[in-house]
């Protein structure tokens, strides 16, 4: 299991390989669909077949990104957050993307507000239709709307302590020329 790191906690293991084409990915997304399940079994089995097929652990590759939000009281912004991102309530403390997309979210308890220090922007793109149910989420959540100059496509919320978040439909119309993912 040399090729698998242990992220978050503990809660999650992940790997990641690097395939020569996409034929080789495909045949390695292939392989893995007919491994038993089973996390230990599964993982070993995902190994075996990318290194049977080529497939190149890189380690290095494998990473998790968390984002701290430094707060007076958790339990006043942390449903917020929880709402306004679609994420699950992990303890006390984190939110958690259910499919792992995206970071986790950790809320650290502060004695006393550090004046220009617990400021964070994020941006959260959802399908349009989604905009405005995320919005009424995290408006019940306990946040505000700072801005609706571009609603109903795009709103500035705040959390009870003024972090802001913008909830943004994606937008079809942009060009979307020289963009690779």
């Amino acid at each position: 299991m040399q090729d698998w790191r242990i992220l978050w906690g503990g809660t999650w293991a992940a790997a990641h390989f690097r395939t020569a084409s996409l034929r080789a990915t495909l045949d390695l997304v292939d392989a893995i669909g007919g491994l038993p399940t089973g996390d230990a079994d599964l993982a070993r089995g995902i190994s075996d077949a990318a290194r049977e097929l080529g497939a190149v652990p890189d380690p290095p590759a494998v990473q998790h990104i968390q984002v701290a939000i430094d707060a007076l009281v958790t339990a006043d912004v942390l449903p917020f957050w929880r709402a306004v991102l679609g994420y699950l309530e992990v303890g006390d403390a984190d939110v958690l993307d259910p499919l792992r997309r995206g970071p986790t979210f950790w809320f650290q308890e502060m004695d006393a507000p550090r004046p220009q220090r617990n400021r964070i922007h994020v941006d959260v793109y959802v399908p349009e239709d989604q905009v405005e149910a995320r919005v009424a989420a995290a408006v019940a959540a306990g946040g505000r709307i700072v801005n609706a100059e571009n609603a109903p496509g795009w709103f500035t919320l705040a959390d009870a302590e003024g972090n802001e978040a913008d909830v943004a439909g994606w937008m079809t119309d942009e060009p979307t020329e020289g963009l690779a993912y």
